[in-house]
């Protein structure tokens, strides 16, 4: 009986460190996807239009930003199922 008990506490463990470790993977995928694309678009539009360069950064630093605070949402979720009892 107490086997059983540790093995089904084990197989828990497990699956909440699989769980963990598939949030912050699969959370921050997109995210870097995201900022490479922004940082490859804008590079390309800095190069057809210097002049415009100001306001492409603007906008660029404020869309690297947000996509990053998906990420940091997926970091958050991934301790809450590490950390949660």
């Amino acid at each position: 009986m107490s086997d059983k008990r540790l093995s089904e506490k084990k197989y828990m463990e497990a699956l909440q460190l699989l769980a963990a470790a598939l949030a912050i993977s699969l959370g921050a995928l997109g995210p870097g996807i995201g900022i490479g694309l922004i940082g490859s678009k804008s590079t390309e539009a800095i190069g057809r239009n210097p002049d415009a360069a100001a306001k492409i950064q603007t906008g660029m630093i404020l869309s690297i930003a947000f996509a990053e605070a998906i990420a940091i949402f997926a970091l958050v979720i991934s301790f809450m199922i590490l950390f949660a009892k």
